[in-house]
């Protein structure tokens, strides 16, 4: 990475705006926020960490940055975050992953339009919050690319009740025209469903309880026995450290009473699933969900399972490699701030096709090899 390169490449950074007094600033903001991803690509969990980082890295960081009066401090490091305003990384973060998706509608495809899958689900950040003082602790409702492995964007919601609040705020921050939204049953909503489609977007929704209507006419439609229409089937086998799983789709298109209330449905969806363990023990499961999509069982079943790996390749990823669940940050912005810093981490060595290691071990190349970082830092400026 070249130091003209580097100057260029991070001058966006400038249109953040800085929540200090003019006449408190020892250090440049493009310098700390710079300095702080240098820190969580190479591993940091904390500001501790990230000043740390920085005093080990001062003569390399000195190539592209300023660094008027040194490395800061962790505490201003975590003066800063708590202060910033999360909607402007948020709209950093946007602005990554445009570049890495690009429109999310897809390619015409015999005749259909076939989109990424975006996934919406909650994660609560467990330590975050303080029984002492009775802060809650900090649940994020993120939007997941399933195709592209990239965080969209996220909003905070003050506890998990709120994530039928905090999903529509969510889209309308994502431009997913042509892209299929897919939501577990807590946003199976009819106004979350409408939204979807004035987005110019399909929507999988999982069907539960809480629209017991719904849930009782589709289960009378696909349950078992019940060839009432006709239907589409798929059945899949996978074998996973020792464990067996059968999953058999059905689809179906919706049923009038159905379509009366729902906009632009078009489908249902069965799905059954059987795991069997290494001895022999059998667990069976089945989930029912609504689609704007037309009954292409194939289609369905891809956008559902993607569905699924946000739990394993974005919560997983965050809570086994980034140890997010552990963290202590709490003070004002600063929890969302660094859960967002994980969130563009994470974004960006998915993007990484030059080493072929895991994403632990990506941060540790970051953290002993220049060359490594500099690779990952031109992945989030596209050069």
């Amino acid at each position: 990475m070249s130091l003209t390169v580097a100057e260029n490449s991070f001058a966006f950074l400038e249109s953040i705006a800085d929540p200090r007094l003019n006449r408190s600033k020892q250090h440049k903001l493009v310098d700390i926020l710079v300095i702080a991803l240098c820190g969580f690509l190479a591993g940091c969990e904390g500001w501790v960490d990230v000043e740390l980082f920085g005093l080990s890295k001062r003569n390399w960081l000195e190539k592209f940055l300023d660094l008027p009066n040194g490395i800061p401090s962790h505490d201003t490091f975590g003066r800063v975050f708590a202060l910033l305003d999360p909607q402007q990384l948020a709209r950093m973060l946007r602005k990554f992953v445009q570049t890495v998706t690009g429109s999310l509608a897809g390619e015409e495809e015999t005749g259909a339009l076939h989109g990424e899958g975006v996934a919406i689900d909650g994660k609560t950040l467990r330590r975050s919050g303080e029984a002492t003082t009775g802060k809650e602790a900090l649940h994020l409702v993120s939007a997941w690319a399933t195709q592209h492995g990239v965080v969209l964007g996220q909003v905070a919601t003050a506890d998990h009740s709120n994530e039928i609040t905090a999903i529509p705020v969510l889209l309308q921050l994502l431009d997913v025209r042509g892209a299929t939204v897919t939501i577990d049953a807590m946003g199976c909503q009819k106004e979350i469903a409408r939204q979807v489609r004035e987005q110019e977007a399909d929507y999988v929704l999982a069907v539960k309880g809480n629209q017991k209507r719904l849930e009782e006419i589709v289960h009378l439609k696909l349950g078992p026995g019940r060839p009432t229409a006709p239907r589409a089937t798929l059945q899949t086998s996978e074998k996973n450290h020792g464990r067996t799983e059968q999953r058999t789709y059905v689809a179906m298109a919706a049923p009038k009473a159905i379509r009366q209330h729902w906009p632009d449905a078009q489908s249902i969806v069965r799905v059954g699933r059987e795991t069997t363990d290494e001895h022999g023990n059998k667990t069976q499961e089945v989930r029912y969900f609504i689609s704007s999509l037309a009954p292409e069982v194939n289609r369905l079943a891809s956008l559902i399972r993607g569905h699924w790996g946000i739990e394993n390749r974005l919560h997983w990823s965050l809570d086994v490699t980034f140890n997010e669940d552990q963290s202590r940050i709490r003070q004002g912005h600063a929890a969302e701030n660094a859960a967002l810093l994980r969130r563009l981490t994470l974004s960006i060595l998915k993007q990484d096709t030059r080493y072929s290691d895991s994403l632990r071990c990506k941060r540790l190349r970051a953290a002993w090899e220049n060359t490594a970082l500099e690779h990952f830092l031109a992945i989030f400026v596209g050069n």
